[in-house]
């Protein structure tokens, strides 16, 4: 969705239109969009798109620059044509798509552009006549959408004219322009449903589907933290030797003392269960034979919780 600044008209003639719908024209037939519906109303527009070969972002700004820069100069104006950044929702595909197909070309009509759903059908201006046949518009992806409705061209045809009609007495749907967790759920329907203070939901103002596509989109966008670095064996001697009040010189001493023998508890198991390093280059850092690495971790393992807090710590450092 793209408005004009302070709602005045981004399309004043039918020359800006041609211009416009060129452009985006050109983009999907460089494979950069797909182009499901599309609308143009005075002060705004509205396109139905998947993403192609290149990003988003910079298939807009290739559209609304180059079309900011030729309305300018042929209207002898300087400055913004649109209010701020182009507005830009992810949808999911069921039960959505042909609902926005229906949405979006119904706009002149809701718009009061045209009068009738007899208007709207010659009307050149959104994607509604492409999917009729009554224009040749081969960059708009109609065969997606009429193979929603029919076997053949004629009855897919039919049959789409037939849920426009339907949708027409609809009016403004808040559910599919709306924000938040009205747009998020999908409508008052599934918002009513939900039950007070025991809401299990994800809303974002950005997304139109469910639940589980909201929470599976903000997964994906969430960048997953780098692991922190893995300790040497004598970084881990050194903070293990520290929580017990020892040096590592003693450990590897091979003393006997209480606090050397959970020392080596907690470095092996840490070395070995957690980290999952072989324990044959710890043995000369703990000062035992390699047989007794392993018997050392699992005396540390019954220890567990106060080692990892010890390497947690040691991470965090």
């Amino acid at each position: 969705m793209v408005r004009g600044l302070e709602r005045r008209a981004i399309f004043r003639d039918d020359t800006d239109r041609h211009d416009f719908v060129a452009r985006l024209a050109g983009l999907a037939a460089q494979g950069n969009l797909t182009v499901y519906a599309w609308a143009l109303l005075p002060n705004h527009a509205h396109l139905l798109v998947r993403t192609g070969n290149r990003p988003l972002p910079r298939s807009m700004r290739s559209l609304l620059t180059g079309y900011a820069g030729a309305f300018n100069r042929r209207h002898k104006r300087v400055g913004h044509l649109f209010q701020n950044r182009y507005r830009s929702i992810v949808v999911e595909e069921e039960p959505y798509l042909l609902e926005l197909v229906r949405y979006l070309h119904l706009n002149p009509v809701r718009a009061k552009v045209l009068r009738d759903l007899h208007g709207l059908a010659r009307y050149p201006w959104t994607g509604h006549s492409a999917l009729l046949g009554r224009v040749a518009r081969p960059w708009q992806d109609t065969t997606t959408i009429l193979g929603q409705f029919g076997p053949t061209p004629t009855r897919a045809r039919r049959a789409y004219a037939a849920f426009v009609a339907q949708g027409f007495p609809q009016g403004r749907r808040p559910e599919l322009q709306g924000g938040g967790l009205l747009r998020s759920l999908g409508g008052w329907q599934a918002v009513t449903a939900l039950r007070r203070g025991r809401e299990a939901y994800r809303g974002d103002e950005r997304v139109l589907g469910s639940t589980a596509f909201v929470a599976a989109l903000q997964r994906a966008a969430t960048p997953t933290p780098a692991a922190p670095p893995a300790p040497t064996v004598a970084v881990l001697c050194a903070h293990v030797c520290a929580a017990v009040g020892l040096t590592p010189a003693q450990l590897a001493g091979g003393g006997r003392t209480p606090p050397a023998v959970a020392a080596r508890a907690g470095i092996a198991y840490l070395w070995v269960e957690v980290l999952g390093h072989p324990g044959l280059p710890l043995a000369p850092q703990l000062g035992v034979q390699p047989a007794a690495v392993p018997k050392a971790a699992r005396r540390g393992a019954a220890t567990a919780r106060q080692w990892c807090e010890v390497l947690a710590h040691l991470q965090e450092s």
